[in-house]
């Protein structure tokens, strides 16, 4: 089924479409967040000579990060207006860059994965749990992962009931018409930052978690754009810590790095390396 299939039935949130707005907001300090995200993840300074691609980029901020580090990048993502944001972001700082590509394409597309070859470092954060087909999507990138190279993975975590109440806003959410989807964001945004903006008033100070958000978001997202991508992000999957540790163990890979939520409903980040 296509994107424009999907979206039409109510099956998929319009990613891109939120990327765009968030693109409006992209400045230095976003940027370097990214950078310094991958540096201390992967526990590298530089990514220079090395080959780097981005299974569902977004907006293109940790392609962009990728290339200034100095990798070789490429970029796909199923939503074509999540390519059209990566492009955006390639034209802006790398114009006619040969060292990075940009395409649209689908991580469950097997034979297009078959035919990248292999890389160093292999990055999607919280792309592979809005496929429709998560572990399908788990098991292609393996494919991508080089000898001796990296998979940068994040995964929403498992929490039970709770995560299962928020599937069903998130379809209800996308099942409604654009001008109505408030009826289901606001009550979300009420249930999200309720106590976060109480707590602050109480310090005389309601919005400030609100406003500085962004600052240690290593994903540089504002508050309100991480609402709308939470409470519209269909399809949705999520898998425990051990779903995800085993899965990758049995197919070769070790985990060299983790930052788990605990029993939240964030993803958690891994970072597993292929010795050959």
């Amino acid at each position: 089924m296509s994107h424009a299939d999907e979206m039409s039935r109510g099956e998929r949130f319009a990613f891109g479409e939120n990327w765009a707005r968030f693109l409006e907001l992209l400045d230095d300090r976003r940027i370097a967040l990214a950078e310094r995200s991958l540096r201390d993840m992967l526990g590298v300074d530089s990514l220079e000579g090395r080959t780097f691609v981005d299974a569902g980029s977004g907006s293109g901020l940790f392609s962009l990060a990728a290339r200034r580090l100095g990798a070789r990048v490429h970029s796909f993502d199923f939503d074509p207006s999540s390519v059209a944001c990566t492009r955006e972001l390639r034209s802006r700082f790398f114009r006619d860059d040969p060292m990075w590509k940009v395409e649209q394409a689908s991580v469950l597309d097997r034979a297009y994965l078959e035919g990248l070859g292999r890389f160093d470092v292999v990055y999607s954060w919280g792309v592979l749990h809005h496929t429709g087909s998560m572990w399908a999507a788990l098991e292609n990138v393996t494919a991508l992962v080089g000898p001796g190279g990296k998979l940068f993975i994040s995964i929403y975590n498992d929490g039970k009931g709770a995560s299962r109440r928020w599937l069903a806003v998130k379809k209800a959410y996308n099942a409604l018409p654009g001008p109505l989807r408030w009826l289901v964001l606001i009550p979300s945004l009420v249930r999200i930052w309720g106590r976060r903006v109480l707590l602050d008033s109480l310090r005389l100070d309601p919005l400030r978690t609100w406003r500085t958000y962004a600052e240690s978001s290593m994903r540089g997202m504002s508050a309100w754009h991480d609402v709308v991508d939470w409470v519209g992000g269909l399809p949705y999957e999520f898998a425990s810590v051990d779903e995800i540790f085993d899965f990758y163990r049995a197919r070769g890979f070790v985990l060299r790095r983790i930052f788990t939520v605990g029993g939240g409903l964030g993803c958690n980040e891994f970072v597993f390396h292929r010795e050959v």
